[in-house]
């Protein structure tokens, strides 16, 4: 009796606690019967531990970018690029932010409730839902305060008949691919200090090789199909129609240059007082055109399946380092 009382005491707190798994199964369940129980667990964690905090925190984020670079998106290319960029990084870190602890914190619950019967499938769904739910709430919220600071969405869809509701599926897979990832780190590293030192340099990859931050060539171009970001930043790059937009890009250029020569001046002014401005910062939009921002449904569809299948992988490679961790000796 003695023994079976100490089974559920956490290995790292003196107090009497019982695992989850013994207290609400008593016993032996299935595998889908053991997702609720998990599942509760992680929402008890929401609203008791704190972990509700990720959401005021991407709503705040949101607003930062929208703020600062979220005046001309939808207006000009470099505006669409900025912002679509920035809404990407966002997504990344919340995603990644999310669950980078979650499974490491708890380690030594997992491996003692799995030696007492716990399916290792059953509790990364339960933690697939739960980090679901966020992200969903998360893209939510960083549509809702883009919205709200004055970011001028379109009203039309493209894939669907409402806009926001196009973004918002963009957002929340973004955020879900990387939370997934972020839970497969988290399910590989022993301790939450290793974990929160990795997250820095998974954000560093994920922007440097994005494809949009920086100009690659040769091997370091391939390494853009691994990343979330590039697919993130494609997708939110043709729903915005970039290859529509105009390009202010060579006019900023020669307009901060105009007084080095009295003839460039006046043939500024000139171009303005004829109204032909629209014409040429239309030009320099056909000029610079990319096809990989493409606004098709069969684009768009593509970067979805790629941020699915970031989200699946990762979510079965977790499982798999889970179902080993009886034989951590660490």
């Amino acid at each position: 009796m003695k023994n079976e009382a100490n089974s559920g005491v956490s290995s790292n707190n003196s107090s009497p606690r019982r695992s989850p798994f013994k207290l609400m199964t008593g016993g032996h369940r299935g595998r889908l019967a053991q997702i609720p129980i998990y599942l509760g667990k992680d929402f008890r964690m929401f609203i008791f531990q704190n972990d509700w905090k990720v959401l005021p925190m991407s709503a705040l984020i949101a607003a930062l970018i929208a703020l600062v670079v979220g005046q001309n998106m939808y207006v000009t290319m470099e505006g669409q690029f900025q912002c679509s960029l920035a809404l990407t990084c966002v997504c990344i870190w919340n995603g990644f932010f999310n669950s980078i602890q979650s499974v490491c914190r708890e380690r030594p619950i997992i491996k003692r409730e799995h030696r007492s019967g716990m399916h290792i499938s059953s509790y990364v769904i339960a933690h697939l839902i739960y980090q679901m739910f966020l992200c969903a709430m998360q893209a939510l919220i960083t549509v809702a305060v883009c919205k709200i600071v004055g970011i001028k969405f379109p009203t039309k869809g493209f894939i669907t008949p409402w806009f926001l509701l196009d973004i918002w599926i963009t957002i929340f897979l973004i955020t879900y691919a990387s939370d997934i990832t972020s839970l497969f780190i988290s399910s590989v590293v022993h301790t939450t200090t290793t974990a929160m030192t990795v997250m820095p340099f998974m954000l560093i990859f994920q922007l440097v090789f994005s494809g949009g931050a920086f100009t690659l060539s040769g091997p370091a171009a391939w390494l853009t199909n691994l990343t979330i970001s590039k697919y993130g930043l494609v997708a939110l790059c043709a729903q915005g129609d970039y290859n529509s937009l105009k390009s202010v890009t060579l006019w900023n250029t020669i307009f901060r240059i105009r007084d080095s020569s009295p003839e460039l001046k006046e043939a500024l002014y000139q171009i303005e007082k004829a109204g032909q401005l629209e014409e040429i910062l239309a030009r320099s939009g056909e000029a610079m055109q990319e096809a990989a921002y493409t606004m098709s449904k069969a684009n768009i569809y593509s970067c979805w399946a790629h941020l699915v299948m970031f989200a699946v992988i990762f979510a079965v490679l977790s499982i798999i380092v889970l179902e080993f961790i009886d034989n951590d000796r660490r």
